[in-house]
């Protein structure tokens, strides 16, 4: 019997694996894949470090810090979030900004021309709770 309920499995295992799913025989996955130069990628900026590090202008004053970086379902550019304003988290605002619009200049994040008063103008970012 034990022997039997083993065969079974397996019979049934292996017709599940080479029958596959029917949108999978209509729909075969591909996958495009990207040659990358893995020197060039290793100078680039690990969001891991990026996340908490301070911003600031031109003028070197801090305007913001890095809350995340959020990359859009469809994969375009990265955004950065920056928390702007409040004390000790208390009254922090959140902004959405294009990631490209910060420069990374002698290991600092700068937005060029961004102040307090300007970030604090700006549409409140609000994270999906939701799903």
């Amino acid at each position: 019997m034990k022997h039997s309920l083993i065969l079974l499995s397996a019979a049934a295992f292996a017709a599940a694996l080479l029958s596959g799913s029917a949108d999978a025989q209509l729909n075969p996955q591909t996958v495009t894949l990207m040659r990358v130069d893995p020197q060039t990628l290793a100078t680039g900026y690990r969001s891991s470090k990026m996340v908490g590090s301070s911003v600031s202008n031109e003028n070197n004053e801090t305007v913001g810090t890095v809350d995340d970086l959020i990359i859009t379902a469809g994969g375009q550019a990265p955004y950065a979030i920056l928390s702007v304003g409040g004390f000790l988290g208390l009254g922090t605002k959140y902004v959405a900004l294009p990631f490209t619009a910060l420069k990374i200049v002698d290991k600092r994040i700068v937005l060029p021309g961004g102040t307090k008063d300007a970030l604090q103008s700006l549409p409140d970012f609000k994270y999906n709770t939701g799903g």
